[in-house]
């Protein structure tokens, strides 16, 4: 069965079809953290199915839970990816996004399953190079068994959330260290380009700021705030507010430019917004007001907010791996067809 993986700054996502229409996620934080090891804390662990490693008298706790200890013994979580790739920084980064991705995606059912994969587009605004931290995700899900297909973060929120436009439209993925952006006209990218700024960037300027940890900055952000409130100034929630209106501004200014240098189509292109950080309340509202003050060279028809519902709720951090899995099942099905004229043209020529 096809599969889509979204491996992002912050969270490592896989999507597979479930009964009907339904589209099952499987969800890790990608971080881990750092503690002693000691038969107590392994016996917690190993009860509570907690995904951990140990090296020698120390072990990692990873996912989501090294978020919940982070808070608990007040220690800095520690992150494999930086500025939407692999960092360079870790020495762990390998062996911990290889574990996450093996917990998410599990085990192919048969040889060959397909799974597509998001990568970040190369940055305008930054020498990062994404070649080596595209092709070692590729090579670790080749390790599980699996046929391997990367796409673009921008071009897999066109797939998920655009569909029914002919799959032509603006994707834009705001990550957490990365914002990828993909032009498509049916389904084939005209432009797509990634900037070096997403949720990282607005948590480290506003720690900058106002001298507030950025473990703490994130909570608030992530449970105690809206775009579209008034907050008093110097506040957190004020700074967020600023950073995040900087970098909506700094997205749609980038896409002006990469557009002015290519003749687009004639034809409606609608914008799905999708990505962890434009999860805060009130982003596409203001999302929408500046793309409107922006007087881009081509016809935007609207400003889409994800469709797809979990749990009742619509959650944009869900939508690159359905995009993923989208390309994924598309592939598969055309891979049957293939199989099935292959063997109808054998038998025709028997």
């Amino acid at each position: 069965m096809a599969k889509g993986l979204d491996v992002g700054t912050m969270n490592i996502i896989s999507a597979e079809k479930g009964k009907g229409d339904s589209i099952s996620f499987a969800q890790q934080r990608n971080a881990f953290l750092e503690m002693e090891a000691g038969d107590l804390a392994q016996n917690m662990l190993d009860s509570a199915k907690i995904l951990y490693t140990q090296k020698d008298n120390m072990i990692n706790v990873l996912g989501e839970d090294a978020f919940k200890f982070s808070n608990v013994f007040n220690k800095p979580i520690r992150r494999p990816m930086k500025q939407g790739i692999i960092s360079p920084d870790e020495k762990e980064s390998i062996p911990m996004i290889k574990l996450i991705i093996e917990r998410v995606l599990g085990k192919p059912e048969k040889e060959g399953e397909i799974v597509y994969i998001s990568v970040p587009a190369s940055p305008v605004d930054s020498k990062v190079n994404v070649l080596y931290h595209s092709k070692t995700v590729e090579a670790l899900a080749k390790r599980f068994g699996y046929q391997t297909h990367l796409i673009d973060e921008g071009l897999a929120v066109v797939f998920s959330e655009l569909g029914d436009f002919n799959f032509t439209g603006i994707g834009i993925s705001v990550g957490a260290g990365m914002t990828n952006i993909t032009v498509a006209y049916l389904a084939t990218p005209v432009v797509s380009f990634s900037i070096a700024r997403g949720g990282d960037w607005i948590d480290e300027q506003v720690s900058s700021a106002t001298g507030v940890a950025n473990e703490r900055i994130t909570a608030i952000k992530e449970s105690d705030f809206s775009l579209s409130s008034d907050y008093e100034i110097g506040s957190v929630q004020g700074a967020l507010a600023l950073y995040y209106d900087a970098l909506i501004t700094y997205i749609i200014a980038n896409l002006k430019r990469k557009l002015s240098e290519v003749a687009p189509p004639d034809a409606e292109f609608p914008v799905a917004i999708a990505g962890g950080s434009s999860r805060a309340r009130g982003f596409m509202e203001m999302f929408e007001m500046r793309i409107n003050e922006a007087n881009l060279p081509i016809n935007i028809s609207k400003v889409k907010k994800n469709k797809y519902v979990l749990s009742d709720s619509k959650d944009p951090i869900y939508s690159i791996a359905r995009g993923c899995l989208i390309a994924a099942l598309t592939r598969e099905d055309a891979e049957v067809v293939e199989a099935v004229d292959a063997k109808a043209e054998k038998v025709a020529s028997a």
